[in-house]
């Protein structure tokens, strides 16, 4: 799907430099950190379930 992401120039100018260095493209830069992002924020979901699950192990098993 195709998407217009508009950047500051700051920043822009930033993901430039590093697409050069690593000779990727911007694109790609883009795409890891958006994916590296989701990543992260499932696994805070995922950690905060485990927490609660310990927690409330006692009470989830007299609900049973």
């Amino acid at each position: 799907m195709a998407m217009t992401l508009r950047l500051p120039d700051d920043l822009d100018a930033k993901l430039t430099e590093r697409a050069r260095r690593e000779g990727r493209s911007k694109q790609e830069l883009a795409i890891e950190a958006i994916r590296d992002a989701q990543n992260r924020a499932e696994l805070k979901v995922d950690d905060v379930l485990v927490e609660l699950m310990d927690s409330d192990a006692e009470i989830l098993d007299y609900l049973k």
